[in-house]
């Protein structure tokens, strides 16, 4: 093992729209923590908002901050009462860490913790709340860890948060083999839905988008895509499926209209998954009336509660593929290349994967 240095170079976030490459120090693991040498981090959907400063003071609680959260790497040193890892364990990482003993937290629900935000009860909100992996090191809690196999790249390691995420909405609704499903929104959300919801079962896979990611879901693997520009999206499911609909509808757009669309693209009986993050400002009334008399269940779904393992597993036994989602990558020095390249879909990107030491071999 390397000696760790006590300097690293890292992604400072200075103010509301402002970063820059800078030398930090590197930090020290405390109780329960393990520092990680960084081998690969993805950029997530919710990072531009970050780095624009949106809603800076919540995100990020101060400058300078250190964003990234999709993250997987080595563990190089370990702080005190560390038990189950070891230094030179691979591992993928996850943003969350509830405080672990709130009601939530208890039942396993610790990515709505109720101390959220309160970091003397020991909740941590990697990326967001406290320091993240857009760095060359970084300090985590050991419970946020899980470990990977050889024969696992960290680039595909650091898709454990998009893949949770679809993963827990997925879980949430639960799914029977042979179903009909149908996904709004072939961004990277959706994209891996579609390849979970076929590695567990689902039948027949509809997508609803627009070019050019549409074309990337048929080379993906759906059955059927759905153009929402040349005509309407549920009448065009409700043809597909003989005016039945589709068992489950997996919303990941977070587009205003979408809801309504989901509700009706859905049978009788048949549930919807909100795994798209919509901004403040998109409130949608439903069809009240329609969802009742149908049954229709609606499900909503935060972030990746014990998914880690699983899509470990998945990935371990080739039972996913996912390097296909990586269109790009580009070394930490990038940065702002890489950026630009994911917030414009530059040369089709969809997932965008920074090497904050220089690659794979670290």
């Amino acid at each position: 093992m390397s000696e760790i240095p006590q300097v690293m170079r890292a992604m400072v976030l200075t103010a509301p729209g402002k970063y820059e490459i800078q030398d930090v120090p590197v930090p020290v693991p405390g109780p329960g923590e393990v520092l990680c040498k960084i081998g690969a981090v993805a950029i997530c959907g919710s990072d531009p908002e970050i780095f624009r400063g949106d809603i800076a003071g919540d995100w990020p609680p101060h400058y300078p901050f250190i964003a990234g959260h999709e993250w997987a790497g080595k563990v190089v040193a370990l702080g005190s009462g560390v038990d189950g890892i070891s230094v030179g364990d691979r591992v993928a990482g996850e943003a969350h860490k509830g405080c672990g003993h709130c009601r939530n937290c208890m039942a396993g629900r610790y990515t709505i913790c109720l101390n959220y935000g309160k970091p003397e009860t020991g909740h941590r909100h990697y990326g967001f709340k406290t320091n993240g992996a857009y760095a060359q090191y970084q300090v985590f809690h050991a419970s946020t860890l899980t470990p990977i196999s050889d024969n696992i790249t960290y680039m595909e390691a650091a898709m454990a948060d998009t893949a949770g995420v679809a993963l827990h909405g997925i879980e949430r609704a639960g799914i029977e083999p042979g179903a009909t499903v149908a996904i709004i929104g072939p961004g990277p959300i959706g994209m891996m839905a579609m390849k979970l919801v076929r590695a567990l079962g689902a039948a027949r896979i509809i997508v609803i988008g627009r070019n050019p990611r549409l074309e990337s879901a048929a080379k993906m693997g759906c059955d059927e895509t759905v153009d929402f520009t040349k005509g309407d999206p549920v009448a065009a499911v409700r043809e597909l499926t003989d005016g039945v609909g589709v068992d489950i509808c997996y919303e990941c757009s977070g587009s205003k209209g979408s809801i309504n669309q989901a509700i009706r693209m859905v049978r009788k009986g048949g549930s919807v998954v909100m795994l798209g993050v919509a901004p403040d400002t998109v409130v949608e009334e439903i069809p009240f009336k329609y969802t009742t008399a149908n049954e229709i269940t609606i499900y909503g779904s935060k972030a990746n509660p014990g998914t880690g393992r699983k899509y470990v597993e998945l990935l371990k036994h080739g039972r996913i593929y996912v390097k296909d989602l990586v269109t790009h990558t580009f070394p930490l020095e990038k940065m702002s290349e890489a950026i630009d390249t994911f917030v414009h879909r530059r040369d089709g990107a969809m997932k965008v994967v920074i090497y904050p030491n220089g690659g794979e071999e670290i």
